[in-house]
C-alpha cells in the first residue's frame, strides 16, 4: 500500500508512544473543497456563517493499492474508502503540532 500526501505539509506519523513510524512528504499536488459561506447572523458585533461545501478538486481516480491523504475539511466532502486525513494531532510543549497518530476515514 502506498500513501499519496494530498496536503502541502509532510506527515509525520507515529505511533501511539509519539515514536516516530513514518514521514509522508507533500506529493506536489493538493486537494482542495470549494466552501461557500453565507452570513447567518450577528453576535456581539461579530458575524456568523453557514458554511457549504461545493466540489472537490486535486483528487485523482481511486488507483490499486493506493491511499490519498487529505485534509479533514477534504475526506469530509467524499465518500471513498481510499481517502483518509490525518488522525488524532500531537502537540509539543508550546501547543504546536509535531505528528499525528495514523489517520482516520
Amino acid at each position: 500500500m502506498r500513501f499519496i500526501n494530498l496536503t502541502p505539509h509532510t506527515l509525520n506519523v507515529v505511533d501511539s508512544d509519539d515514536q516516530a513510524v513514518t514521514d509522508i512528504d507533500p506529493s506536489g499536488d493538493v486537494a482542495r473543497v470549494d466552501v461557500s459561506r453565507t452570513q447567518v447572523n450577528t453576535v456581539d458585533g461579530v458575524p456568523v456563517y453557514d458554511s457549504t461545501f461545493g466540489d472537490v478538486t486535486g483528487l485523482p481516480d481511486p488507483a490499486d493499492d493506493t491511499l490519498y491523504v487529505v485534509s479533514g475539511k477534504v475526506l469530509s466532502a467524499v465518500d471513498r474508502d481510499d481517502v483518509v486525513a490525518p488522525g488524532d494531532l500531537v502537540r509539543d510543549s508550546d501547543g504546536n503540532i509535531i505528528g499525528c497518530r495514523g489517520f482516520t476515514r
